[in-house]
């Protein structure tokens, strides 16, 4: 990017301005950068619905877990569009976890009126964990039918028929 600066400017002396240190910083490698928050996501649905023997660094292969510990800025091998199906099996049985899981807490939270799901989650107004498993599902090369279909059949298995036509 082209700086215009005034004239007054241009002849003071101190430090570096922060913008040309922003500018001489290297350019991150932005998929990797979206790797690392697939693992985020992973990670803090894992703590949030409090899911049992779960090992993240399962739901990816060697080239996944080889470029978590690399520096943003390097061009990584990520992982291609061939995938084990193993890795894609597991995957895809976090991701039904996930949504069995936040259905239950939907479910709980719907049997204790008095006490509002803001009181059990109160950063996470609004969170919708079924729409973020769907929109992790592309990250992780699963289908989001797969994933939306066995959220419309758990609200089924727990009598919320209301929400599940929805």
């Amino acid at each position: 990017p082209v700086l215009d600066t005034e004239d007054a400017w241009v002849s003071v002396e101190g430090p570096v301005s922060i913008v040309e240190l922003a500018l001489e910083q290297k350019r991150i490698h932005y998929p990797l950068v979206e790797h690392q928050f697939v693992l985020c996501t992973i990670l803090y649905a894992i703590m949030r619905l409090s899911l049992k023997g779960v090992k993240p660094l399962s739901l990816f292969d060697s080239k996944g877990k080889n470029a978590f510990f690399k520096d943003l800025t390097s061009i990584q091998l990520l992982p291609s569009g061939d995938m084990d199906p193993d890795v894609l099996s597991i995957r895809q049985q976090f991701l039904l976890k996930v949504v069995s899981a936040a259905v239950q807490a939907l479910c709980s939270s719907e049997k204790d009126r008095e006490v509002s799901e803001e009181d059990h989650f109160p950063f996470e107004k609004g969170k919708n964990w079924p729409t973020l498993a769907a929109d992790l599902a592309q990250y992780l090369q699963i289908s989001e039918d797969l994933v939306r279909r066995h959220y419309v059949c758990e609200l089924y298995s727990y009598g919320m028929d209301h929400l599940g036509e929805e």
